[in-house]
């Protein structure tokens, strides 16, 4: 009896594991659209200066991340909006930042609106549209970041500005029918170069997929909307141009929601909206390339170089031969500075989910995080390391902030009303969104938000 017991168990065992094992069935009637608006902080939902009905009537339809979503670190837009996809944090997904630097040239190498890079050069895992491909589903960009020639984005305008990326990258028969469509395509690099440019660029990307919608009815839609970002970095967060900037871009869900109610998919339909970081405040710019301008190697080269995320930097320690020494060196020094928050050596890396020097030559020797007020320049000029500057505001400080916290909101006929979710990661959008349209992603950091899926 004993030995038909234990039989039996371990039976029972098996089958559970092919259970958890198998690959969900992907779900071709089911769509998801994932809204990024760029630096709207989760604040701003309820505060109640800020115009946002729709995306409060989203929330209180679905569900919302009540206590705010925590983005990665740096909290600026190509990393975060990278994880959002992939549920898997900066040190695996390879996005470190929107910049970093190459040690061979000690040159900065630009990530942010995919200058040099293929999607395919950076991100270094399945993102949720790879997932949704593979599994027959159909998906569709729209100026989202790092998908510069995304194989596995069916129709595709990348998040690029200048006057030949949409021709050479977007996706080409695409581009034709919105030519034919009447949609001002062309004048996108135009747009992308003037200062208010942001307001035509996010009601041209709600036009965009309002049309992919209709003529092709993708599965998976991701959309970036970026004038909150723009006007906030100008002016500042909570400033009366935010406030407007703010309740445009709840203008521009309003779109989408009208797209999607008006259609005969309404009820299959998930609307996620969710950001990439908030905000903070700046008055005062600290500029550590002056501070090591005289530490130089054996032949007068930089010893030591910082690239800026805004409210985080980079540093990289390029003698070799005296890094050991340099570390402890540069990281007192930089605890000094006004301004400065914290310093991160290799060893501490994984607590901000960035990946070490010794795995990733891209990552620099040390991460440094400013105060709210403060933010990073790449600068060497002058004799002053922390200098006045005109006030405004940025992002890519430490994402525990409570003023950058992302925010999200989930609503749709497979979402459960009313459910409030506390503070979530954006580690677990993407497999949130696998799990809405039955697709595997494995090895993920995040996990499915279960407790807003009916």
């Amino acid at each position: 009896m004993i030995r038909t017991a234990c039989l039996l168990l371990a039976f029972v065992i098996f089958c559970g594991n092919m259970v958890a094992a198998a690959d969900p069935a992907s779900r071709s009637d089911q769509c998801v659209i994932l809204i990024s608006i760029d630096g709207l902080s989760h604040a701003y939902l309820a505060d109640p200066r800020a115009e946002l009905p729709t995306i409060r009537e989203l929330a209180r339809q679905g569900a919302q991340a009540d206590g705010g979503m925590v983005a990665s670190f740096p909290t600026v837009t190509w990393p975060n909006h990278t994880t959002l996809v992939t549920g898997v944090t900066p040190a695996r997904h390879g996005v470190l930042g929107n910049n970093y630097l190459d040690r061979e040239t000690a040159k900065s190498v630009t990530l942010i609106t995919d200058p040099v890079y293929d999607k395919e050069d950076v991100v270094k895992v399945p993102t949720v549209y790879d997932a949704a491909a593979d599994a027959g589903l159909k998906t569709a960009g729209i100026v989202w970041p790092a998908t510069r020639n995304a194989k596995n984005l069916h129709w595709n305008v990348p998040d690029m500005g200048r006057s030949d990326d949409w021709p050479r990258y977007a996706t080409p028969d695409w581009l034709t029918e919105l030519r034919a469509a009447g949609l001002p395509v062309d004048k996108h690099s135009v747009w992308c170069k003037e200062p208010s440019g942001g307001v035509q660029r996010d009601w041209l990307y709600t036009r965009l997929l309002a049309h992919v919608w209709k003529h092709h009815q993708p599965n998976l839609i991701l959309i970036h909307l970026v004038e909150v970002d723009h006007v906030e970095h100008k002016f500042g967060p909570n400033s009366p141009e935010a406030y407007w900037a703010v309740s445009y871009a709840d203008d521009r869900v309003r779109d989408i929601v009208e797209t999607v109610r008006q259609s005969d998919r309404a009820d299959r339909t998930t609307i996620i909206v969710a950001s990439d970081h908030g905000f903070f405040p700046i008055n005062r710019s600290i500029r550590p390339n002056l501070l090591f301008k005289k530490q130089v190697d054996a032949n007068g080269a930089a010893a030591v170089r910082c690239v800026s995320q805004g409210g985080a930097c980079m540093v990289y320690l390029l003698d070799s031969r005296r890094k050991e020494e340099l570390t402890q060196q540069v990281r007192e020094q930089l605890l000094d500075v006004e301004g400065v928050e914290r310093v991160y050596t290799p060893d501490q890396f994984d607590q901000i989910g960035q990946a070490s020097p010794a795995v990733d030559s891209r990552a620099p020797d040390l991460w440094v995080a400013a105060r709210s007020g403060y933010s990073f320049s790449d600068s060497s000029e002058g004799d002053i390391v922390v200098v006045p500057q005109r006030e405004g505001g940025t992002h890519g400080y430490r994402p525990e902030h409570d003023e950058l916290l992302a925010m999200l909101v989930l609503s749709g006929e497979a979402i459960r009303p009313g459910t409030k979710l506390g503070r979530v990661s954006n580690l677990d959008v993407a497999p949130t969104i696998a799990a809405l349209l039955g697709v595997a992603l494995p090895a993920i950091d995040g996990q499915p938000l279960n407790a807003a899926l009916k």
